[in-house]
């Protein structure tokens, strides 16, 4: 996972998916542990991550200001699958749940 240490408040860009892995959705927090609880309980009912059971951590980077996660945010949602893909199995070849880290 990247990490950018500037600034002094912390947050992430982040990778969700589903249970099966089909689906990925790209987001950005200042409260990772308390976004992915939003995410389990389908605060938004109507949302995008509620509809395709997108819950489960799979990438994340860390950044010391806002602007640079929500640019970096951009990026990856411009990516194509395949190479978001390649940037989540960079540093979890496994796609392995990540949620733990942030219980």
């Amino acid at each position: 996972m990247e990490g950018f240490s500037e600034g002094i408040y912390t947050f992430y860009t982040y990778i969700l998916t589903n249970k099966n892995r089909t689906v990925l959705y790209t987001g950005v927090t200042n409260d990772l542990h308390r976004r992915l609880f939003e995410h389990k309980t389908k605060k938004n009912l109507s949302s995008f991550t509620a509809k395709y059971n997108v819950e489960f951590l799979v990438y994340y980077e860390k950044y010391g200001w806002i602007h640079q996660a929500i640019e970096r945010e951009k990026e990856i949602k411009l990516m194509k699958r395949n190479i978001k893909l390649d940037l989540i199995r960079n540093s979890n070849p496994n796609m392995e749940f990540l949620n733990h880290l942030f219980e």
